[in-house]
Order: structure tokens, then C-alpha cells, then sequence
């Protein structure tokens, strides 16, 4: 029965699936999809089904499957009932088999019935002739359909052509009528099923097609709530036909609005968009992603926008989805992604940036527990020493992958870089040499003990303001001293400051580092 009034339903009620065909990688689009089925089931106490649409055995294929299976349980969007393992006959639930590839026998009892009924008919039609049908109508103006050729063969001429193995698929008789449905954001939806034609249900009696597989599923699971995407309006009035014909009860329905690129076209990979396997591999946390595909169509109707997991179940409702196109914004993913990883412990940021700085090549691990390898100098360093090298870019980080790039000049022998990033405002190659001097000398009357960020920038602050002034510039502008120092010793424009750099480098590679500035001079 169909409601939009939820005050009534008990807990366990309500029963939802996600139903992705393993013909690709998961993306954004369809993990919106499950994640919102997952935080409407939830929030109702009832079973979020997993179902693996995979009739389609040319583009069917087990690594989609599997890459399915791991972004969702990466993300933590989890399942009651679904399958279990990858190439598995076992399934977690009493309504399996969860994959319709093994469950092709349920299919043909259905489309035997509607064949006895005269609810569905043999067609014999070839490609050709339906193209040919097809350009017609579409060069008339016409909606393209079926014309109905073979829907009154008669008993003998089927088992004639069936005899004679001749190619076929299987259509449903659709009737003439207005269907009417309703989706529980759009409100009232009406149909003309005069403008659809006979569909195809089935390629023959063993390999369903998705409209009537996708009804034969939702029954046999019990499932009470549709939620998909807006582009699934066209299959409802279809589905409804097909579920009348077998005396299906009709499930609710829920269309989510489309996403978007900012541009308001359809979203694409110049948007940003990709797998969801590859944003963990870019870099992006899981809750990240949990947090930005809320607002992918949903707004808690507060300013707030950051939700954990558990409050996005409490706060979730499908009256407060928008039936406009959702906009994905890039710079808003990365905006909270940083956020994310600013809220990480320190020992859990360096523990997941580890793998980044050992695939640039900077480390590897040694025999030893939480001790590492600098390929590129031999240096044995600590896990507490790659601690201080994160904290400094932890509130940089947009992106995990982004520590390979930022602290490339930790883990570098020497750093090579144009001699004029090393030139502050208008400074002479002559001044920028008396600066590297300068902060030289002044380092190394700094005793190692006294190595410390707090007293590097107090003592070089103060040497700042008077270098500026023996230059005549203007004094408060450090920039005079510490730029040339800065860069000298990462070799970068953008960096941490030279005080976190020095004292993590030491006194040692920094006096070391300002010299070959000064050699480049």
C-alpha cells in the first residue's frame, strides 16, 4: 500500500534493496543511491537487501562485483541481507539467492505464467526489423514502439518457429490504460500506457530482461520501498503493469533527483567524479564521503554540514530530499575532507599516510617494528620522527595522496630548484645571499639542546626585523630573511614554516641545506 505517513510504521517494517549490475566500477551516482536506501531503512529499524542485478552475462563481470562489495563495506554502508562472498553460492539472508544468476529457474516460472495467462507473447521480430520500425516512427515524430506484429501469432505458428529454433524474445502485452503512482518526493505521477507499446520482458525463457526481473525480485523479497534514481521514472509505469499482470502487491516508490556537475550538465570525470575505490586511493576518508553524498540531494533544513554517520540515520528523512538536480562540488569534498583529516590522531594520519610516502619511493619499511628506511639517503628513522613531519601538514592536507608532494624534501639527499624562488619581492641575487648568511650564522649559535621550533622563531623573528632594516626595507616584512631560508631548505614555493622545517631537518642538514643555497648563488 502505498503511504508517505511514516508515524505508523512498526520497527523491521520496512525492507529496501540496492540492486547494482557488476558491468562497472561503483561510483558516486549509485553509492548516493544505496547509501540513502541505507539511512531510510535505518532509521526505521528495517532490512537493507544488496542484490546483484547480473543477467546481463556479456558485461557481467566478478571484479565489478567484488569492487561493489568492497566500496560499500569501505564506506559503512553495510547489509542485512546480500551476498556473502564474491563467486559464492552462499548469501546472508532467508530471501536469496541475492545474485539473478542464480536464481534463473524463479524467472522462467514467472514468464511461463504470463505466457499461459496472455499476458506475454513470443516475438519473433529480428534487429533489423525493429530498426527499420524504429527510425520510422522516430522520423514521423513518433515515440518509438513496438507495432504489435506478432502479438496475435497463433498457438500453432509459435510452436512452428519455436520448432524450427528460430531467434525470439518474450513481450509483455501492455494494455491500454492511465497508470498512476505515488512517489513519495514528487508526489501523483500519471502515465498513457498507449504511448509505451508490448515491452520486452525477457531475451528467451532462461535470460529475464530488467523490468520484469527487477518486479519478480522486489516480490520474492518482500521489499516495500523503491528508492533509485529519477532516470527509473519511465521503468515504474512498466513495472506496475507487470506486477498487476501477476498480482504483485506495489511497492512505494522514491525517485532521487540526478546529480549534477556545477556546470548543471551530467556528471562526468571532469567534475571530479570517479570510482569510489579511486577516491580511497586519491586519498579521501570514508566519512568524508559518507558526509558529502548526504547533501548530494538531502538537506537537514539547519546550516549544519558536518554528520557522522550515526547522526545522518537520526536526522534523515525522504521529505527533506529536493526534487532538483544535486550539485557535485569538488572543492566541498576536498573542504571536508581536510576537515576530516584534521579531526585524525596523529599516530592514525601518519599510520594512513605511510603507505603514500612508501609508494612515492621516500621509505621502506625495515625488520624492525615502526622503524623505517630513507631510500634515498640510508637513514634509519623513527615512526614517532614521521609523526612530526604529518603534524606540520595536517592542516594542510586536503588529501592523503598529497603527502608524497608536500614533504618530498624530507626524504630527498639534495633538492634541486631554480635559484630565483629563492628571491623575496625585489631582493638582488647579492641580498639574497647576505640573508642565507645571516640566518646561517645566526643558527649555528643555536646549541642542538636549544633546537626547538619555539626558539628558532623567537630568535630568528627578531634577527628578521633587523635585517629588514639593514636593507633599508620596510621592518615587520620578514619575508627579507626567513623566504630565502624557507626555501633553501624545502626547495618549494608553498611549505610549512621554516621553523617546523629546521626543526625537524636538524641543525645539521639545515646549515647544510642553507650552504648549497648560497652555492647556487
Amino acid at each position: 500500500m502505498e503511504t508517505n505517513d511514516f508515524r505508523f510504521i512498526k520497527p523491521g517494517e520496512i525492507r529496501t534493496r540496492y540492486a547494482p549490475s557488476p558491468t562497472g566500477f561503483l561510483h558516486i551516482g549509485g553509492t548516493r543511491t544505496a547509501f540513502f536506501n541505507y539511512l531510510f531503512t535505518k532509521k526505521y529499524k528495517g532490512t537493507f537487501i544488496l542484490r546483484i542485478e547480473d543477467t546481463d552475462l556479456e558485461r557481467s563481470n566478478p571484479r565489478f562485483e567484488k569492487d561493489i562489495l568492497e566500496s560499500l563495506k569501505w564506506l559503512g554502508i553495510r547489509w542485512d541481507e546480500g551476498p556473502i562472498k564474491v563467486n559464492s553460492p552462499l548469501y546472508l539472508g532467508d530471501y536469496g539467492p541475492y545474485r539473478q544468476s542464480e536464481k534463473l529457474s524463479v524467472y522462467t516460472r514467472y514468464l511461463e505464467k504470463l505466457l499461459k495467462d496472455g499476458n506475454a507473447y513470443y516475438c519473433f521480430c529480428t534487429k533489423e526489423e525493429l530498426e527499420t520500425q524504429r527510425q520510422y516512427q522516430m522520423s514521423q515524430g513518433l515515440p518509438p514502439r513496438y507495432s504489435g506484429k506478432c502479438t496475435n501469432l497463433s498457438p500453432r505458428v509459435v510452436k512452428k518457429y519455436l520448432a524450427e529454433g528460430k531467434s525470439y524474445i518474450i513481450r509483455f502485452r501492455v494494455p491500454k490504460k492511465k497508470i498512476e503512482f505515488n512517489d513519495l518526493i514528487r508526489g501523483r505521477l500519471e502515465f498513457d500506457t498507449s504511448l509505451i507499446g508490448d515491452i520486452a520482458i525477457a531475451k528467451n525463457l532462461a535470460t529475464p530482461l530488467y523490468n520484469f526481473a527487477v518486479v519478480v525480485d522486489d516480490f520474492e523479497m518482500k521489499i516495500t520501498h523503491v528508492v533509485r534514481g529519477e532516470d527509473h521514472i519511465p521503468n515504474t509505469p512498466k513495472q506496475i503493469l507487470i506486477q498487476e499482470a501477476l498480482n504483485f502487491p506495489r511497492p512505494n516508490y522514491v525517485h532521487l533527483p540526478l546529480i549534477l556537475g556545477p556546470d548543471k550538465s551530467k556528471l562526468s570525470k571532469r567534475h571530479g567524479a570517479v570510482s569510489i575505490l579511486e577516491y580511497r586511493k586519491r586519498g579521501y576518508l570514508p566519512e568524508t564521503l559518507i558526509n558529502f553524498m548526504a547533501f548530494l540531494g538531502w538537506n537537514p533544513g539547519t546550516k549544519r554540514e558536518i554528520f557522522s554517520l550515526p547522526s545522518l540515520i537520526k536526522e534523515f528523512s525522504l521529505e527533506k530530499i529536493q526534487k532538483g538536480g544535486a550539485i557535485f562540488d569538488i572543492k566541498k569534498l576536498d573542504w571536508l575532507n581536510g576537515f576530516y583529516i584534521r579531526q585524525r590522531s596523529l599516530d592514525k594520519l601518519t599510520e594512513l599516510c605511510l603507505p603514500y610516502l612508501i609508494k612515492a619511493g621516500f621509505i621502506e619499511k625495515t625488520s624492525k617494528a615502526k622503524m623505517f628506511k630513507m631510500k634515498r639517503t640510508e637513514k634509519i628513522i623513527s615512526f614517532d620522527y614521521l609523526k612530526k613531519i604529518i603534524s606540520i601538514y595536517q592542516g594542510r592536507l586536503k588529501k592523503l595522496s598529497e603527502i608524497s608532494e608536500l614533504t618530498d624534501f624530507f626524504f630527498r639527499k639534495k633538492i634541486e630548484y631554480d635559484k630565483s624562488l629563492l628571491v623575496w619581492e625585489e631582493m638582488s641575487d647579492k641580498e639574497v645571499k647576505k640573508a642565507l648568511d645571516k640566518s646561517r650564522k645566526m643558527l649555528l649559535k643555536i646549541e642542538k639542546k636549544d633546537w626547538k621550533r619555539k626558539n628558532l622563531e623567537d630568535y630568528l623573528f627578531l634577527e628578521a626585523d633587523k635585517f629588514a632594516k639593514k636593507l633599508k626595507r620596510l621592518v615587520g616584512n620578514r619575508g627579507y630573511l626567513l623566504w630565502p631560508l624557507r626555501v633553501a631548505l624545502t626547495g618549494k614555493e608553498a611549505s610549512a614554516s621554516p621553523f617546523e622545517i629546521a626543526e625537524i631537518l636538524g641543525k645539521e642538514e639545515t646549515i647544510k641545506r642553507i650552504k648549497e643555497a648560497e652555492k647556487l648563488l
